[in-house]
């Protein structure tokens, strides 16, 4: 109950050793008896307010400023020579100011749990009950709260991961960092909305816009083409006068047992114009110059979105399969006998079924092929090139661009507005269809 409470109510309700708590910490739990406990708070805030007035507050301005000293080159006259005098590196100024930040907050955090802790040994003594020792709290950390001791290492392991980098990755959005601004030998400052603009209503929205609408179009058919065939597939093997069915799915489903990146690598020869596929259609004289699957900006497109079938088919042929099995004979039995043929029994009981239970599925498989960077960069790199596109190919996707706009060309705010962009779109699709799925009412209920 009292963790639940306010803190304007804990000092309504607390006594004197509970309010000296929200000045210096850890006096309530050292006046009640807890005196490691309440050291350990007073440590903290000591260290904390140490760290602040020394280094910190120096970080949260170099935060704000990115920097103001660049790197020069002058002339020593004692040594004949220029020398390199050194300048501010906006890129550490940022991380060491988000750590700061991130600091300050998780400080809160141990401050109100130093109250919480002040006012528990309040309500203890108040009952003339035992206050734990710093023993039994950590004995109880051990055993009775062993969960939460559990989950700190991931969590902590998560803020420091994946947090920051996520955190950092945002506010280089709101930057000018790109191949004019690399520290340490430049400095990169805020510039608030302009990259925001720039893509959408700028001179890299030539490029954005083709592209999402590209990154739509591949993630639509890469999904509906992988769930049609491998729910056709599943069907035809699941026939009851079809031999070997256990061979056949064995077949199929050994094509998930090969790394993904190896069989488009493959591909990627084959398809090449000097491929075997090529080669071979020449020899034969069906071609007189080789089709360029690869090459061609609409061919190329084609070609991984059936290069993608071979990876995607097996994995939902797998997941029908399982359904198909599992589904009621009698049901099934009850349809043929009131005059279903094969195609309604499909339409009106086995597809509906299949898609109630794959539709979750089908969403997050939207979403992965939105990001996936595999089969684009590994078969044609993002190309052909297209002189209009601002570092992009005809068959990159938004996920491909930001890669070389980080890797090849140094535009790191933009990369981090493409970045935002793709998340935001990605999250608010995910959240309006899954929330409409019958998986997604069912469990509300």
């Amino acid at each position: 109950m009292q963790k639940s409470m306010k803190l304007k109510n804990i000092f309504s309700q607390g006594d004197r050793g509970t309010r000296l708590s929200f000045i210096l910490m850890g006096f309530g739990n050292f006046e009640k008896g807890q005196r490691i406990k309440g050291l350990l708070y007073l440590l903290g805030e000591i260290s904390f307010i140490a760290f602040m007035l020394t280094q910190g507050r120096w970080f949260l301005q170099g935060m704000l400023t990115l920097g103001t000293q660049k790197q020069a080159w002058n002339f020593n006259r004692n040594l004949g020579i220029f020398v390199r005098t050194p300048g501010d590196n906006s890129m550490i100024m940022l991380i060491y100011g988000i750590m700061t930040c991130m600091l300050v907050v998780l400080f809160f955090f141990f401050y109100r749990s130093n109250i919480q802790s002040a006012f528990q040994a309040q309500q203890l003594k108040e009952k003339k009950l035992a206050i734990p020792s710093f023993i039994q709290d950590v004995k109880n950390l051990l055993d009775g709260k062993f969960h939460l001791t559990l989950l700190s290492i991931p969590v902590i392991s998560a803020i420091v991961f994946t947090v920051m980098p996520i955190i950092y990755m945002i506010l280089l959005a709101f930057t000018n960092y790109d191949h004019n601004h690399l520290p340490p030998r430049n400095l990169f400052g805020w510039v608030g909305l302009v990259n925001f603009k720039n893509v959408l209503n700028g001179d890299i929205s030539g490029t954005f816009f083709p592209l999402l609408g590209w990154t739509l179009i591949w993630a639509f058919f890469a999904t509906i083409t992988c769930f049609f065939f491998g729910v056709m597939l599943a069907l035809l093997i699941n026939q009851k006068g079809v031999k070997f069915k256990k061979f056949w799915r064995t077949i199929f489903v050994i094509t998930m047992a090969v790394p993904p990146f190896v069989s488009l690598l493959v591909m990627q020869n084959l398809l090449h114009a000097a491929g075997p596929i090529n080669t071979l259609l020449e020899n034969w004289g069906w071609i007189t110059e080789p089709i360029p699957f690869l090459t061609d900006s609409l061919l190329a497109k084609v070609s991984i979105i059936v290069v993608n079938m071979w990876i995607g088919i097996p994995v939902t042929m797998l997941i029908s399969t399982g359904i198909l099995i599992n589904l009621p004979e009698d049901q099934l039995e009850a349809a043929r006998i009131d005059g279903a043929n094969s195609f309604h029994i499909f339409r009106f009981i086995t597809f509906p079924q299949i898609l109630s239970v794959m539709l979750p599925s089908l969403i997050q498989q939207f979403i992965g092929n939105i990001n996936n960077f595999n089969v684009i960069y590994l078969l044609t790199g993002g190309g052909p090139s297209n002189s209009n596109y601002y570092g992009a190919g005809d068959t990159d996707l938004l996920v491909t661009w930001l890669y070389k706009l980080t890797v090849e060309s140094a535009d790191y705010n933009l990369a981090s507005v493409i970045g935002i962009i793709t998340f935001v779109l990605s999250a608010v699709f995910s959240l309006f269809a899954y929330t409409r799925t019958n998986a997604y009412k069912e469990g509300s209920n």
